[in-house]
């Protein structure tokens, strides 16, 4: 299927790894030209390196979502670079204390996952939208979580910030729709990869007295399909919603998670 890609200016937040890094390749194989943006440029550079070796364009762009003169001086980067921005899709985010109840979570510890995962996302949909909606065109994917979608005990903060991007997404969707323009959200679960193996898993071991690979088959174990998800399945999922294939789709929380949000 040819999801009609090639060409369109795509910004991608928190590309430098994980599953930013596997969406900047993704959108670079379709022939994207890409905006990468992040707080550090250096880890942003090798991944800028791969999508040029694709054969795609990239523009790396220093940027803390959670200031807003900054996204917008993103939005004027990439407006300057290539004339316009096609699509935007908002990875970068936190992870939050992991195992902590409600009650434990430090005043500290909240707002900084919230800014991470709230604030940011809301700052580079404000600074592109207006170009959108002057072209009548548009696509945003915010990457979210199923934590937003069930709630998670020790996950409070976390999974408050990606309920909060939940109402961002579906409240511009019904803001911008008649513009032309599409909102929508993927919500992965387990992403294999450093983070779940280093610190959820690693928590899940040290609690219950298990090894670390012991714990990523239990939480396996919990998804229908009996497989935690992998980089490439949440990039997949953010090129379709990014592409005209899904142009009657908006205000959406895909969840990406073996059947996990669903159970």
């Amino acid at each position: 299927m040819n999801l009609q890609l090639n060409g369109k200016v795509v910004v991608i937040t928190g590309p430098a790894k994980g599953m930013g890094r596997a969406v900047s390749l993704a959108f670079a194989a379709e022939g994207a030209r890409l905006v990468l943006a992040g707080r550090d440029t250096a880890a942003i550079e090798p991944v800028a390196e791969e999508v040029r070796a694709l054969g795609a364009e990239a523009l790396v762009v220093k940027c803390d979502m959670a200031q807003a003169s900054q996204t917008q001086a993103l939005a004027a980067a990439a407006l300057a670079e290539f004339g316009q921005v096609d699509v935007l899709v908002n990875v970068a985010g936190g992870s939050g204390p992991i195992g902590k109840t409600g009650w434990e979570t430090t005043q500290e510890e909240f707002d900084e996952i919230v800014q991470l995962n709230m604030t940011g996302s809301f700052n580079t949909m404000r600074a592109v939208v207006p170009g959108m909606i002057e072209r009548r065109s548009g696509k945003i994917v915010n990457v979210g979580g199923t934590f937003g979608m069930r709630g998670r005990a020790g996950r409070m903060a976390y999974s408050a910030s990606k309920w909060g991007l939940r109402g961002i997404t579906k409240s511009f969707a019904l803001e911008v729709g008649e513009f032309g323009i599409n909102v929508n959200c993927v919500a992965p679960g387990m992403v294999d990869g450093p983070r779940f193996r280093d610190k959820v898993c690693a928590n899940m071991a040290s609690k219950l007295g298990i090894s670390p690979e012991e714990a990523a088959t239990r939480h396996a174990a919990d998804y229908a399909l009996k497989r935690v998800s992998l980089d490439s399945d949440i990039a997949n999922a953010c090129l379709f919603l990014a592409s005209d294939v899904s142009r009657q789709i908006t205000g959406v929380d895909l969840p990406v998670d073996g059947g996990w949000a669903l159970l």
